[in-house]
């Protein structure tokens, strides 16, 4: 019979469902009652933001600290130089450090948002592991790492088999990302004390070779916690929509455009979601999934409202949460909507609604905008357009001096001349 959990920190995860395997449950729990224990998660650097899908291991990190512990972020500064190949049917572009620098600083402010960065013994730390990756010498690398190896096993590894048997290459310089990744977790055990890595069910892999690698070099006891790889209930993959990446950071999606992600989400998946990626008390989350019919929107507010304000700060989501309400409530145009400005001088000689419906976002290109209007998806100022010949001009601006498009009855921009 399995010992009952005792830590607040394991408690907390496995009540709200982040626990899928842990390569010591008992042993961890453990040394979570016996002291503050370091742990990490670690993110690439490939691009300039975090979206979605990487929210449930930041609210790992959250939770830790939360319970008394203290979280690491460890941006890949260095394994960003050589690609992760989990997941990849290709390599990726080879960034240089210069680009990899900006893109850790612009994601540094998400991580600010739901962790205390410090100096004491549960604040965050942000660490790039180009620190210790950037100083190793290949040859002393591969005589102290590499013989812990074997290739066999490495074969073995999702990143690698998957890639082989749908005879895409991969390069040599992927096929040692295992190494460098198992390597993080050594330097950071003898570096900054941390015993304890996390991440989705797909590093399970990576995080049991870390430990291994631990073992066999420092004689390190280090444990490993992966969550369940998120889909929707209708199996899309999370942080994706048709329209691309559910950015984190606001200067990539709007606070409205990520309520709305939110705001959209299944009937089947509020209360799973509300668990994951909200603060919201268990007890009130299943007052809240408990609703039925209509009363069901009333939760996917509170879980759009409270994940938008963890992400761009409670008074933009409460903006973002009025702007939806005069939008699909009241009418109203909504000033809050993403805005597009056009030249004065195009609205002026009459502006194709096909144009407007690609530059507003609403529309990939002339043929999908087209498309849409024929099959009355198009509404200017709320009227349904069915005309693709429709031209957009002064005598549609509304009262604040712009036009209101929409794409359905979920997507809306305004269109302003300047």
């Amino acid at each position: 019979m399995t010992a009952p959990i005792r830590s607040a920190l394991l408690n907390t995860l496995k009540e709200r469902g982040f626990i899928h395997q842990c390569t010591d449950l008992e042993g961890l729990d453990a040394a979570l009652m016996s002291g503050t224990v370091t742990g990490y998660v670690g993110f690439d650097a490939t691009a300039d933001s975090l979206h979605a899908g990487s929210l449930l291991p930041i609210m790992l990190l959250y939770w830790m600290q939360q319970c008394g512990h203290r979280p690491i972020v460890l941006m890949g500064g260095g394994t960003t130089k050589v690609g992760d190949p989990s997941g990849k049917d290709e390599s990726r572009k080879l960034l240089d450090a210069a680009r990899i620098d900006q893109n850790i600083s612009s994601i540094r402010q998400i991580f600010e948002r739901f962790l205390e960065f410090g100096d004491g013994p549960q604040d965050a730390l942000l660490i790039n592991n180009a620190e210790w990756l950037d100083a190793l010498e290949y040859i002393p690398f591969l005589r102290d790492v590499g013989r812990h190896f074997t290739i066999n096993r490495m074969l073995t590894m999702d990143s690698v088999r998957l890639r082989l048997e749908r005879e895409q290459p991969l390069t040599f310089l992927e096929f040692n990302y295992m190494l460098l990744q198992a390597y993080d977790f050594a330097a950071l055990s003898q570096r900054y004390g941390c015993t304890l890595q996390m991440g989705g069910s797909d590093q399970w892999g990576n995080i049991t070779q870390g430990i291994d690698l631990g073992r066999r070099m420092h004689n390190a006891q280090l444990f490993g916690l992966t969550a369940p790889l998120l889909t929707t209930s209708s199996g899309a993959k999370m942080g994706k929509t048709a329209n691309g990446a559910v950015w984190l950071n606001g200067d990539r999606l709007s606070a409205y455009d990520y309520y709305q992600y939110w705001r959209n989400t299944e009937d089947a998946d509020v209360g799973r979601f509300l668990r994951i990626f909200t603060t919201v008390s268990v007890p009130e989350i299943e007052r809240l999934e408990a609703l039925k019919g209509q009363e069901i929107n009333e939760a996917k507010k509170i879980l759009a409202l409270e994940a938008c304000a963890m992400v761009h700060g409670r008074a933009a989501a409460e903006g973002a949460a009025k702007t939806a309400t005069q939008t699909f409530e009241q009418g109203a145009a909504a000033a809050g909507l993403p805005t597009v400005e056009i030249a004065a001088a195009d609205f002026s000689a009459g502006l194709r609604l096909l144009d407007a419906l690609v530059q507003a976002g609403l529309a990939k290109s002339n043929g999908e905008a087209r498309r849409l209007i024929r099959q009355g998806g198009a509404k200017v100022n709320d009227v349904q357009i069915t005309d693709e010949h429709a031209t957009l001009a002064e005598d549609t601006l509304n009262a604040d001096g712009a036009v209101k498009l929409s794409a359905g009855k979920k997507r809306h921009a305004l269109v302003r001349p300047v």
